[in-house]
């Protein structure tokens, strides 16, 4: 006796292939969209870790420059409190009777005055003002004029009141000086 089933052949409606076609074209259409979903977060992720990395570098090297700037503030603030007690001691060196030196005062003296002059070249500490350099207002201070018979020495530093001094390139102090005037003919002053 045979099955009534056996003799039924099932074949595929043409509706459920266009469906099962259609089914496939939208799950390619949405792994398609999904794909461009995740480049898109991709990206946005990989900008963001960018500027990050950016803002970290640029934080180094603010850190860097404070560190320096803290450090040369620091440097600053110590030679300005010492500078008063060595120009005392330089005052004191001026007049000093020539060729009594280690008479006339104690030993050490002189040995603490060269090595305050050894640490302040350690900090990078320079002298400024010299008798025969030009006059600049942003490295000396000006205290009066003398008057000179050459126009060359016209503007030119007499006279060393106080010396300045400059760290780095960063005048601490302007040095305190006398210019050379030429009047020329005028009436001097």
């Amino acid at each position: 006796m045979k099955d009534e089933n056996e003799d039924i052949i099932m074949e595929p409606d043409m509706a459920e292939e266009e469906v099962g076609a259609e089914r496939a074209e939208e799950k390619l259409a949405k792994l398609r969209q999904d794909l461009s979903a995740c480049r898109e977060e991709k990206q946005e992720y990989m900008d963001g870790w960018q500027r990050s990395k950016a803002d970290y570098v640029n934080l180094l090297k603010r850190i860097e420059n404070d560190t320096k700037a803290s450090e040369l503030r620091g440097k600053v603030r110590a030679v300005e409190t010492l500078l008063p007690a060595f120009d005392a001691l330089e005052r004191a060196k001026e007049h000093l009777p020539a060729g009594r030196q280690a008479e006339s005062f104690p030993e050490g003296f002189l040995a603490i005055a060269k090595q305050l002059e050894s640490a302040f070249s350690a900090l990078g500490l320079e002298e400024l003002g010299q008798i025969g350099e030009g006059f600049d207002p942003a490295i000396h201070e000006a205290f009066g004029r003398d008057i000179v018979d050459t126009p060359e020495r016209d503007d030119v530093v007499t006279a060393v009141l106080e010396r300045g001094w400059k760290i780095h390139g960063m005048v601490i102090r302007p040095a305190k000086v006398r210019v050379g005037h030429f009047a020329g003919g005028e009436s001097g002053e």
